[in-house]
């Protein structure tokens, strides 16, 4: 027995018929999430750098594939770039800074490498004579000779730390040049360890063939600088020393180290670029100077070694100028001890 017709056509189409599930809509699939940009932001505050080569990587994926996730990938390379450049920005800064304190931190102590600007410069007129010697308590008793970040102009060893002997007082030694000779007497009972120095500097040869690089004949100022085996002013034996006397005369927070003394003719001193840059440089004066007490004394030249400083001053500046390398080439060949 088969079922009546419906009264008014046949049946509605069943439910699937038409596009739909059951007569729903169907909506496409959602796309998943990118997992580079994923990473992206993650390394963003790992390591920034990275979160920025996986943003970029995301964001060419997702424009190839269509896939979710671009917001995060932005938000990924925008974090990463603050943060690289702020890193960026603070060791800079930090460099600068360290650096700027070195550079204090050397000014205070002295310890300028490389001797740069070493000078015995000219001063206003003075009257002042070299302070009497009052031999301070610790005098001689740990000379040190630490290094400098500078190397050595020339292969020398540091001369002997610790107590030095100040018996003899004085010490003879000889500098022989190609303009004459130089008799030195080395003051070893007021400055054992420049003394010491400059004795340990000349038996190993150190001063052997090299020239005296600077002449200065000026009006307040007449000195042959010597002991720089490079000739050009800024060299060194790859260490420094503190200063002696006069500069131990004094406090270091005396006014009075920075004014004028005179440095007689036939002085011996050390040259330097501010206290406790003692190195190998120095210089012979051959008329009464006028400079700060900061420059230490340690010997007396001869007669004989001041008619060669003469005859080298009478010679003249290269140039013209009353401060420069001298016309008279002024080599010295050896330095004896003794």
């Amino acid at each position: 027995m088969t079922s009546p017709p419906p009264p008014y056509g046949a049946y509605p189409p069943p439910q699937g018929a038409y596009p739909g599930y059951y007569g729903y809509p169907q909506y496409p699939q959602p796309q998943p999430t990118n997992a580079m940009a994923i990473v992206s932001l993650v390394c963003a505050f790992l390591f920034a750098p990275l979160g920025i080569i996986f943003g970029h990587i995301a964001m060419s994926q997702i424009k190839k594939t269509g896939e979710e996730g671009r917001g995060l990938a932005i938000a990924g390379l925008v974090i990463s770039y603050l943060i690289t450049v702020m890193s960026i920005v603070v060791v800079v800064l930090s460099v600068l800074f360290f650096v700027q304190v070195a550079h204090e931190l050397e000014r205070l102590d002295g310890t300028v490498p490389g001797y740069p600007g070493i000078t015995a410069a000219p001063s206003p007129p003075v009257d002042n004579a070299l302070p009497p010697f009052d031999p301070p308590k610790t005098l001689g008793s740990n000379c040190q000779y630490p290094a400098t970040t500078e190397p050595a102009s020339k292969p020398v060893k540091p001369p002997q730390n610790g107590r030095i002997a100040m018996d003899p007082p004085l010490i003879h030694s000889t500098i022989t040049t190609n303009q004459g000779s130089v008799g030195l007497s080395l003051d070893n009972g007021r400055t054992p360890c420049t003394t010491n120095n400059f004795t340990s500097l000349a038996k190993q040869g150190y001063f052997d063939n090299t020239t005296c690089h600077r002449l200065t004949t000026s009006a307040e100022l007449g000195v042959l600088q010597c002991g720089d085996p490079t000739g050009s002013g800024t060299g060194g034996p790859g260490y420094r020393f503190p200063n002696e006397y006069p500069t131990n005369q004094y406090r270091l927070t005396d006014s009075a180290l920075k004014v004028p003394v005179v440095y007689p003719r036939g002085t011996l001193a050390m040259a330097n670029s501010g206290p406790g840059t003692n190195g190998s440089q120095f210089f012979l004066v051959y008329k009464d100077s006028q400079l700060p007490p900061t420059y230490t004394v340690f010997g007396t030249i001869d007669n004989a070694g001041l008619a060669t400083l003469d005859k080298v001053a009478v010679g003249g500046v290269a140039g013209g100028s009353d401060d420069g390398k001298p016309v008279l080439n002024a080599t010295i060949k050896s330095v004896q001890i003794g």
